[in-house]
């Protein structure tokens, strides 16, 4: 008892200091690491004036709006590019969301529940319900109340009309918003008939101009300070988005000699067979590169290289090898006929078989009858507009142009180019039955049917590790930017620059899709130099030379823009000191030695005048009332030089418009521009941080 009591003498104060930090690191961690962790990596891709887009919720309309864009392509898959604009199509719905939500509930628009029912079912339905809902040319609104008594039945057809009157509800926003927004456009008629004095007269003026590249810009001295001060003055000629610049070498895997040795030696192998098979087709799509397309192509139209030499092969006959861009090619004249190179048909088509239509029996009969109609001189069009089954041309009264590229069912486009001018036929494809008309066959010469072997030039695996070795060599002894570029000016390689990299791209110019640089460019630390970048068959090794941030530019950005206009302004001063008060032109022409000149047709309304470019102060000078015709001006600071001038005579100007019609019309043109710019003014009164690059 008594060492525990000496222990707790001695030790007390310890023992609760101890306890206490065990019960802060406790508190900490809970804090930190825990299920409200305040550390834990944030998942928000995004705000818009403070509300966040979450990475989930972003991640599932992205799927949502891919599943949709699968159901548009003919394989179902999509590309990274097409999935790119997925993503900034998605983020764009968002903003759409959130800015324009603000400003309904702020002006207290809102669509209610009977208005979007008026929109479906009403006397006027909305655009898209008729569009629909169209069928022949004609709104079908028994179609529209059968698909809504349907619904309750069918899952599908209900989150369909679901869809449709969220898409109604929303429109009906924006369009009050917009209509809204138009009514508060005003022209007063007191400024109409202001600007129609402004521009009731054309001037001739005499001047004298000092340009600027009269003086050396060697001779003219500015400091920094001078540059950022006007940068200062100037922000908004300089605001600037986030973005990154980088300097990049790249190693492409071209293929080398011995790559195209061996791709020519495959492709002689291959020639024997070419030579003596008596089913081109299938060899040539077993072992080509270029598909065999079983059709004609007249001779004029032809486009491969070594025209001359195949065009005018015997049937049976090999030319090659001749290079195709990065193939290797043998042709082979496959057959040769006179045939048109376009054709104009008209055709009745009576669909049967397993893709819908009659039975066979039945549509051969009603084709067969249709073309005896047409024989004894019946109304073909009219006959389409009962019969056919080609909704693609039955507003054309199935017309067709097609060349002997067109894609058509081969039945039928043989008929079209081996028959004869005005002869019809009853023609059987994989559709049904086409009661087809040729109305005219041009330019009937020769035509060829070519099979193409082809064998590309790929860089064998070695090519590939040698350029990635040299890739991986230079990246190892540039890990400086100075390093960087020592190394490019010693190895003569081509540096290239992508600027102005956003942190959502994902395509440099020169490399093609490039999402993991522009991810680390936005990762890393200006001067830092990449590891090697494998895209396809090149290999990356990249500089972050500049990071810009949003607001202005810095001014190692916009040196040489800040520059020149630093110096033409005290260029302009030098002038000014020089001609001081000119009492007339003459002595403003003689003080700085240039001649008087003479311009025409100058106009208060245009900053164009013909003899001198855009100078906007020398057109608004001539027209100032207190220098009129009697006096010179004061030395003007142009954009291209100093002048000095005096308005010689005015001319009116042509007629003008009535004050109702200027006012309607410019009234007219802004409300044009609302519809185009009004989202855009009102994305950047937003505050909008978009930080999806983190995530993709």
């Amino acid at each position: 008892m008594s060492v525990i009591q000496k222990i707790r003498d001695k030790y007390a104060v310890v023992i609760v200091v101890v306890i206490c930090l065990a019960i802060v690191s406790f508190l900490l961690q809970d804090a930190f690491f825990g299920k409200s962790s305040l550390a834990r990596r944030s998942t928000t891709v995004g705000k818009v004036n403070g509300e966040e887009l979450d990475l989930g919720e972003y991640q599932r309309r992205i799927q949502d709006a891919e599943a949709g864009a699968r159901q548009q392509m003919p394989n179902g898959n999509i590309d990274e590019q097409t999935r790119q604009y997925i993503r900034e199509q998605v983020w764009n719905q968002f903003l759409n969301e959130q800015i324009m939500q603000a400003q309904y509930e702020k002006l207290g628009i809102a669509v209610t529940e009977a208005e979007v029912v008026d929109q479906i079912k009403g006397k006027n339905p909305n655009p898209i319900v008729v569009q629909q809902f169209t069928r022949d040319g004609q709104f079908d609104r028994a179609a529209l109340q059968q698909t809504i008594a349907q619904a309750p039945q069918n899952p599908q057809i209900r989150a369909a009309l679901a869809q449709l009157e969220t898409y109604i509800a929303k429109s009906q926003e924006q369009l009050k918003y917009i209509t809204l927004i138009k009514q508060g456009v005003y022209y007063p008629k007191w400024m109409a008939a202001q600007q129609q004095e402004d521009n009731s007269k054309t001037a001739t003026i005499s001047y004298v101009s000092v340009p600027y590249a009269s003086i050396a810009d060697s001779t003219i001295k500015v400091t920094d300070a001078e540059l950022n001060r006007f940068i200062q003055d100037h922000k908004e000629l300089f605001k600037v988005e986030e973005s990154r610049k980088v300097e990049y070498v790249s190693f492409d895997a071209v293929p080398s000699a011995q790559d195209s040795a061996a791709a020519i030696q495959q492709i002689v192998a291959l020639k024997a067979e070419l030579d003596t098979t008596n089913d081109v087709a299938g060899f040539i799509n077993r072992n080509s590169e270029i598909k065999y397309y079983d059709g004609y192509v007249s001779k004029s139209a032809a486009q491969v290289p070594q025209k001359d030499s195949i065009v005018n092969l015997p049937v049976g006959a090999v030319y090659g090898p001749y290079y195709d861009n990065n193939l290797i090619v043998f042709a082979k004249m496959v057959d040769r006929k006179n045939m048109p190179d376009s054709v104009k048909v008209r055709h009745i088509l009576i669909a049967s078989g397993p893709q819908g239509g009659l039975p066979d029996s039945i549509a051969k009969k009603r084709a067969d009858s249709i073309e005896v109609a047409v024989r004894g001189g019946a109304d073909f069009k009219a006959l389409v507009t009962q019969y056919s089954d080609d909704p693609g041309s039955k507003q054309t009264g199935g017309e067709y142009d097609i060349t002997p590229a067109t894609q058509f069912v081969p039945e039928f486009k043989d008929f079209a180019f081996e028959g004869s001018k005005g002869q019809i036929k009853t023609v059987k494809t994989q559709f049904g039955y086409h009661v087809i008309e040729i109305m005219d066959q041009k330019n009937i010469g020769p035509a060829i049917k070519v099979a193409y072997l082809g064998k590309a030039v790929d860089a064998s695996k070695e090519t590939n590790n040698n350029a990635y070795g040299a890739a991986s060599d230079f990246a190892s002894k540039s890990r400086t930017a100075a390093t960087f570029e020592k190394n490019v000016q010693q190895g003569k390689l081509n540096k290239r620059i992508a600027d102005n990299l956003r942190p959502m791209d994902f395509v440099i110019p020169g490399i093609g899709q490039s999402r993991e640089l522009v991810r680390w460019a936005y990762e890393a630390k200006k001067g830092d130099v990449s590891t090697v970048f494998t895209f396809d068959d090149k290999y990356v090794v990249a500089v972050l030379s500049s990071v810009r941030a949003e607001g202005t530019a810095p001014l190692d950005d916009v040196r040489p823009q800040v520059e020149a206009e630093v110096k033409k302004h005290k260029k302009a001063e030098q002038i000014i000191a020089k001609l001081q008060t000119p009492a007339s032109l003459d002595a403003a022409a003689k003080s700085t030695n240039q001649p008087v000149l003479k311009a025409e047709g100058v106009s208060f309304a245009s900053p164009f005048i013909a003899s001198l470019g855009f100078e906007p102060r020398v057109a608004g000078a001539s027209f100032n009332k207190s220098w009129g015709t009697a006096k010179v001006s004061a030395p003007i600071e142009g954009n291209a030089a100093v002048y000095v001038i005096k308005a010689d005579s005015y001319e009116p100007a042509q007629q003008a418009q009535d004050l109702a019609t200027q006012q309607a019309a410019y009234e007219q043109g802004i409300k044009s521009l609302l519809d185009q710019q009004l989202f855009e003014v009102l994305k950047k009164k937003s505050d909008i941080k978009d930080t999806r690059g983190k995530f993709f």
